[in-house]
């Protein structure tokens, strides 16, 4: 039974979470006006911003304040009455804190969506309740699955436009659901809303007496939410070589950087890869003072026993859980260029802090939206596909399966030209219902 003081207590350590979510949808579906009501309804709006809201809502002829463009900062956003980038917000209730990414709609800026999931514990899928689930809303689905994004709501939206009617609700929601679980994705709820009216986004509807779940805000609060990263295998990537040459530290070698995953205590034997050399660590700076012990997310100066040749894009990691070294990654990417990317193409394989030549050696296959199927052979990616690729790199790289680790299993494909992004990657299988391996790599013909 939960006593007054533990209600309490657990109230205090809600305050201190902090959920990243995002949202998406196609054009029109209404999240910037979602995002405008969760933020105004749970009073997080300040007396100048719906100030200012109202009159240029006022000068656009609306009679009432548009929420929307309390997120639809950009000029050519508010003229077309779309999103064109990421809009991040900050606010909080009492408790829970939150960043949410309002990401676009449009196909040609899905992109967009990949930045604003890639570190979201939560998505948002919104869909309009006239249209139900449209191919926009399957690559939402598709990336929120593919990013191994934990929790996906699907927000049934503009249900005052189908009179709150609840067979339109149950079929949209039977529907979606069916496909992001044949997609893997582990945790799928539904809620009914009418973000305009605000039914369901904060508080509760009478319009939908027959719906009894969670409001928006009310799941957002209580969706439970691991940050604790310590128990994943440790890996500390080095960013920057530190040492001094002073009076005061005269043979200080300190590897500093910030811990990607795990827990790292003086003493332990570590591993340097990929040159696959061994040391202990000998001790851990934190914010310029001394400790036992360190663990994600901080950033720490690591001295080791040994003087071994260690530099910027090195990994330390325990030499009992060390992730094989490969130079030939099989992974699945979104293509976010406007070029494509194409079999035999050079490129920069950017990986935590090391960045190494590659080459594109084939792509498998593209994945076709509709009906989950792989078109095999493509030859090449255009912008906001989704494929598989194998990647030859011109050294050895420590990835761990995405699936293990967002942060460690995760890279950028850049073009060595310019420095644009090309895509970006997700190393082993694509989805969680993925079986078989992608096909082995053939060396011949390539110069590393």
């Amino acid at each position: 039974m939960t006593t007054p003081t533990t209600a309490v207590a657990a109230d205090r350590l809600g305050a201190t979470t902090l959920l990243r979510f995002a949202t998406a949808g196609s054009v029109d579906d209404g999240k910037s006006t979602l995002v405008g009501r969760l933020l105004h309804d749970s009073k997080s709006v300040l007396a100048d911003q719906l100030e200012a809201v109202e009159h240029a809502s006022r000068s656009r002829g609306a009679e009432g304040p548009d929420l929307a463009l309390l997120t639809d900062g950009l000029r050519a956003e508010r003229e077309q009455g779309i999103t064109i980038d990421v809009a991040y917000r900050y606010f909080a209730t009492a408790r829970r804190r939150f960043i949410l990414a309002d990401t676009p709609g449009h196909v040609q800026y899905t992109r967009n969506m990949v930045t604003g999931a890639s570190t979201a514990e939560l998505t948002v899928v919104l869909v309009d309740a006239r249209n139900g689930v449209v191919e926009q809303t399957r690559r939402h689905a598709a990336i929120a699955a593919l990013l191994r994004v934990p929790h996906v709501v699907l927000a049934v939206n503009k249900m005052d436009l189908v009179g709150y009617a609840e067979p339109v609700f149950a079929e949209i929601a039977e529907e979606f659901t069916a496909y992001a679980t044949e997609l893997g994705v582990p945790e799928i709820t539904s809620i009914p809303i009418s973000a305009l009216a605000g039914d369901n986004v904060v508080e509760p509807s009478s319009n939908m007496d027959w719906y009894g779940g969670p409001t928006v805000l009310e799941h957002l609060e209580t969706v439970p939410v691991s940050h604790d990263l310590t128990s994943c295998h440790a890996r500390l990537p080095v960013q920057y070589v530190i040492r001094p040459q002073t009076a005061e530290h005269p043979d200080y070698r300190g590897y500093a950087g910030q811990i990607a995953a795990g827990t790292f205590r003086v003493g332990d034997e570590v591993t340097v890869l990929p040159s696959g050399r061994s040391s202990r660590i000998a001790g851990i700076d934190l914010l310029g003072e001394p400790v036992d012990v360190a663990w994600t997310p901080q950033s720490v100066t690591v001295l080791l026993e040994d003087d071994l040749d260690v530099s910027r894009g090195d990994m330390l990691v325990p030499s009992t859980d060390t992730p094989p070294t490969t130079q030939d990654i099989a992974a699945t990417v979104c293509h976010v260029a406007d070029q494509p990317l194409a079999v035999g193409q050079r490129v920069l394989l950017k990986h935590t802090t090391r960045t190494v030549k590659a080459i594109v050696k084939q792509i498998p296959s593209r994945l076709t939206l509709d009906d989950l199927s792989q078109h095999p052979n493509p030859g090449r990616l255009v912008a906001n596909d989704i494929g598989r690729v194998l990647v030859r790199t011109a050294e050895p790289l420590a990835l761990d399966a995405y699936a293990d680790s967002r942060r460690t299993g995760s890279f950028l494909l850049i073009d060595p030209a310019d420095g644009t992004t090309l895509a970006a990657g997700m190393a082993g299988e694509a989805f969680a219902r993925a079986e078989a391996p992608a096909p082995a790599a053939d060396d011949e013909g390539w110069d590393f």
